[in-house]
């Protein structure tokens, strides 16, 4: 009995040794970074989970019962469609060399990768999930803008067009060493490339599909604000993901944006409740969980390059600025953006994005400015110059799609189907039993 426990171990640790000593699996380990790799792992179900479920909830709940199902649908068929397309061209015109405006063809159904490809310490393949995610939610809080009134099949061709139109190119210009990259932009999660780009283009097609029955005074308020809360307290832990994760390591910088991360989003609830309570005598669920939102998508950019004071100051300055954005946009515009998407994450991505010019000055505990720019003023003069130029594109290329959306399928639902609500003349399903 003795003798077989010992051939079965010395078995045993000869098949490990020989294992461990496979050439391909001693060449997948080379260069890897496993505690990086397992956060980016991390990060990326984190980043997803903003989507599906969380900002689904969220908007689910802000809606009309009638249309909260649909809600539900175009983040799920989003999600479904831009990880094709991800897969089948977006990350190879966002993340190769290519030229400034543009990467190239090289990584088309990531055709040049390898089970043991790297990009830096982490898997390739890793990086391209983790950068999906970003994809994936940028169009889906579009959503947010047409609720109640865009078709289905409108909300499938806009996302194609506009995920490899819009938003891959700019990921290029910011992340994938494009033109702003080289003048030293500073956008480390997204306030450029996922919330300018979403809200000014939601401000587009939310003026073309048009305004809803009663808008601006007489609409009926959020279904189920408690399902609002549940969906915005999930995107909260998912944006830990979304902006420490941007740090690709498990290290300081990951740990000091989630830190800001958190306080921001803190003290921008704080502060729009405390503008409800003096505005209007009672702080709502709604408008704190909108505050949280807008301090969260205003320290986006600036969250690996600050301190976190300067996470409390964002937080409280991201709430002031988009609670008057939201009036402005509603009642002096009189565009009906449903769910406030440019006013709490348009203005929020380009409000963070110049202050973090001023914030990550070392004097205010932040890290510093990049060679290209090396001073508060000049960095400052290359985030606005971003912010113009992201702005303008998103704008201009929107309105294109958007006509040839209508050409192609229509873009808002018949009045009928609206009346009925899109849950049942879209997709024949409810989201509750009566």
């Amino acid at each position: 009995m003795r003798k077989s426990c010992l051939f079965g171990r010395s078995l045993f640790a000869l098949a490990a040794a020989a294992f461990l000593a496979t050439p391909s699996l001693a060449h997948a380990q080379a260069g890897i970074d496993p505690a990086a790799t397992a956060w980016l792992l991390t990060a990326t179900a984190l980043v997803l989970l903003m989507t599906i479920p969380a900002l689904a909830l969220f908007y689910a709940g802000l809606v009309r019962l009638k249309n909260s199902l649909s809600v539900l649908m175009h983040c799920t068929a989003i999600t479904c469609l831009v990880s094709v397309l991800w897969f089948a061209g977006g990350y190879s015109l966002a993340f190769t060399s290519g030229g400034p405006l543009l990467g190239d063809l090289s990584q088309v159904f990531l055709a040049a990768t390898q089970r043991d490809s790297l990009r830096g310490a982490v898997p390739e393949t890793a990086f391209f999930m983790f950068q999906m995610t970003f994809a994936i939610i940028t169009p889906a809080l579009i959503v947010g803008a047409f609720a109640e009134r865009m078709k289905f099949a409108a909300v499938m061709v806009f996302t194609a067009l506009w995920s490899l139109i819009v938003y891959a190119p700019v990921a290029h210009w910011v992340w994938g060493g494009g033109w702003l990259a080289e003048r030293g932009v500073l956008d480390f999660a997204g306030g450029l490339v996922v919330h300018t780009t979403a809200g000014v283009s939601a401000l587009i097609l939310a003026a073309a599909v048009g305004k809803r029955d009663g808008f601006p005074l007489h609409l009926d308020p959020p279904h189920n604000p408690a399902l609002t809360m549940v969906g915005g307290a999930m995107l909260w832990v998912g944006w830990y993901g979304f902006n420490a994760g941007s740090a690709l390591a498990a290290d300081a910088n990951a740990a000091m944006a989630m830190t800001v991360t958190h306080l921001s989003a803190a003290a921008a609830g704080l502060t729009w409740a405390v503008i409800e309570a003096v505005r209007f005598g009672k702080p709502s669920l709604v408008g704190m969980v909108t505050g949280v939102i807008a301090g969260l998508a205003t320290v986006t950019p600036a969250s690996g390059y600050i301190g976190p004071a300067a996470g409390v100051a964002i937080g409280i300055a991201a709430s002031i600025v988009c609670f008057v954005a939201v009036r402005l946009v509603r009642q002096k515009v009189r565009i009906d953006d449903a769910l406030d998407v440019f006013a709490v994450h348009g203005v929020g991505g380009m409000l963070g994005t110049a202050l973090v010019a001023v914030f990550a000055a070392p004097g205010l505990g932040g890290v510093g400015y990049p060679a290209a720019t090396a001073g508060m003023s000049n960095q400052l003069g290359v985030q606005l110059l971003a912010i113009i130029a992201v702005a303008a594109w998103s704008g201009l290329a929107t309105y294109a799609i958007v006509a040839v959306t209508r050409r192609l399928v229509g873009l808002t639902a018949k009045p009928e189907h609206i009346e009925d609500g899109l849950d049942l003349s879209e997709h024949g399903e409810r989201a509750f039993s009566p």
